[in-house]
């Protein structure tokens, strides 16, 4: 025992062997990804050593004139710190088990760039079948795999991917009719349809509203035609000045057929008509037509009418029975002069509580020489007001005066209401039964489908140019109106429109003088102010 006392103080270098050997053996296992015998030999060799180290300690070390190791205040706050230690550890590496078992995210930029729309998450959701995405690209674009990954974990069911190497794979490649590495395709194995989404590269990455727009037209089995009425100086569908060329593209982008109706030549509605669009008449409808378009609506049809002011188009057939009348003065915002807005670009902040604005918030959209509509309870019809604009507008009656200023004899102070939304549920005639020339009871009637209710639907908007080339593209115009015309097909468990989300462009843009004045002021205005005020305090304390 004196020996071993003696020895002691060589012996106590042992115990750098057992760490070493549990290194060792984590190690070997860790890299040959193989925990055999070898490696759980060594940590247990490792471990078996500094067992006994800690004995030889609380056994031999311990004297008359010294504490034991255990009792030692060194060991005592060292053994405190190990097992802080350990339980910090243990805790971060289950905080980091729990974030990759549960994945939640949290998007804290202004316009939700990271986040996915709302649109897009009711779409994916919502799938009824499996629906997958192969991406052609043996690169792996990081970026892409994160925005798949957001579909995914919205509907691990029902939603997947695939990346697939054209080269390695041409069996899939000739399936799926792929045409160049980057293609990406949507697949409803289900049904078997596909749809061309886009093809991604290095300079350009697979984006939301080309996917979704995919997934949502291999996931439709219907095709909705909307007829633009023409022959009243209606904004032109076609490419010129003052056209809706680019909202009808974004129209025929999500699956509908969009063509032209004159009423003049036939007032017979097409069979497939399932919305009609009067898109700032610049004249007055006939009457035949106003009548052909209210018996429309009468037996179910749906409108979208959009007028703009300085206008009679001659509508009150239409609209009357729906309760809805048209301001004949023009609204005047003022508040957009700092975002240099003229008087007549109405700003709206506010909606209606609706499945056309249901997701807008307070986003913007604007008017550029707008009209107020007003509707009244009228029997078996139901409205919403859709666009509220805010309560420093009015309806100007005299808009070439000047300067133009708020009249309340003459005028009408805002809160206004640009559009609203309109339904009616309409009964269909119940069909008298032929009388049977047998006497044998008749089997009883089962109800056809014709015998369900019909709904009847209407947007009017005192405005048309925020569908025009050049507006439809700004802030929420483009939503308004797409997200209408699906409201109004009434395609609702669709998705409504998606719309990219770009960021904020928060450069500053310095001239020649202002570059010079912030040049000073940083290099040496600025440094200047400090190295004087450290002089005057050193001065004064000397």
């Amino acid at each position: 025992m004196k020996t071993i006392k003696a020895n002691l103080k060589y012996l106590k270098y042992l115990f750098w062997l057992g760490p070493m050997l549990v290194l060792a053996g984590l190690t070997a296992g860790v890299v040959s990804a193989s925990w055999g015998i070898a490696p759980l030999g060594l940590i247990v060799a490792g471990m078996v050593l500094i067992g006994l180290w800690l004995l030889f300690l609380s056994r031999f070390e311990e004297s008359k004139t010294r504490p034991g190791f255990w009792r030692r205040r060194s060991t005592q706050a060292g053994t405190n710190a190990l097992i802080s230690t350990v339980a910090v550890l243990v805790l971060l590496g289950l905080v980091n088990f729990l974030g990759t078992r549960y994945v939640a995210r949290l998007d804290l930029t202004e316009n939700q760039t990271f986040t996915l729309a709302s649109e897009t998450q009711q779409l994916v959701r919502n799938l009824k079948q499996p629906v997958k995405v192969w991406v052609f690209d043996p690169q792996q674009s990081t970026q892409d795999r994160e925005l798949l990954e957001g579909y995914r974990r919205l509907n691990q069911q029902q939603f997947s991917y695939e990346f697939v190497n054209p080269n390695a794979q041409p069996a899939i490649v000739q399936r799926l009719e792929v045409k160049k590495a980057g293609d990406v395709i949507v697949e409803a194995p289900t049904t078997e349809r596909k749809q061309f989404a886009q093809s991604v590269g290095n300079d350009e990455r697979l984006t939301e509203s080309k996917l979704t727009n995919a997934i949502a037209q291999v996931t439709t089995t219907q095709q909705v035609s909307l007829y633009f009425l023409q022959g009243h100086g209606e904004r032109p569908t076609e490419e010129r000045q003052g056209a809706i060329s680019e909202a009808v593209k974004a129209l025929q982008d999500r699956g509908y057929t969009v063509k032209p109706l004159n009423l003049v030549e036939s007032v017979a509605f097409p069979k497939d008509a399932r919305v009609i669009v009067l898109a700032g008449p610049q004249k007055a409808l006939l009457k035949p037509e106003v009548d052909a378009l209210a018996n429309y609506a009468n037996q179910g049809g749906n409108l979208m009418v959009m007028v703009d002011p300085n206008v009679n188009p001659g509508l009150d057939g239409l609209l009357s029975p729906w309760g809805v009348t048209l301001d004949p003065r023009v609204v005047i915002d003022t508040s957009g002069r700092v975002a240099n807005l003229g008087p007549l670009d109405v700003t709206v902040t506010q909606y209606g509580d609706h499945p056309i604005t249901q997701n807008f918030g307070n986003a913007l959209s604007f008017y550029s020489g707008a009209r107020a509509v007003d509707a009244k309870e009228t029997k078996g019809v139901t409205f919403t007001p859709l666009l509220f604009t805010s309560d420093r507008v009015w309806a100007e009656s005299d808009i070439k005066k000047e300067p133009i200023q708020f009249d309340p004899a003459t005028d009408r102070q805002g809160p206004l209401v640009l559009g609203f939304a309109l339904s009616r549920t309409l009964s269909a005639p119940a069909t008298p039964a032929k009388p049977s020339p047998s006497p044998s009871p008749a089997p009883s009637p089962s109800p056809s489908p014709e015998a369900k209710q019909k709904e009847s639907r209407m947007v009017v908007i005192g405005n048309s140019s925020f569908v025009a080339n050049g507006y439809f593209n700004q802030v929420m115009n483009g939503d308004v109106f797409l997200n209408s015309i699906r409201w109004l097909s009434q395609a609702d468990q669709q998705t409504f429109s998606i719309r990219p989300r770009e960021a904020k462009n928060r450069r500053i843009v310095l001239n020649s003088q202002q570059a010079n004045l912030t040049a000073w002021l940083s290099l040496i205005i600025l440094p200047l102010i400090g190295f004087g005020t450290a002089a005057t305090v050193w001065w004064r304390r000397r």
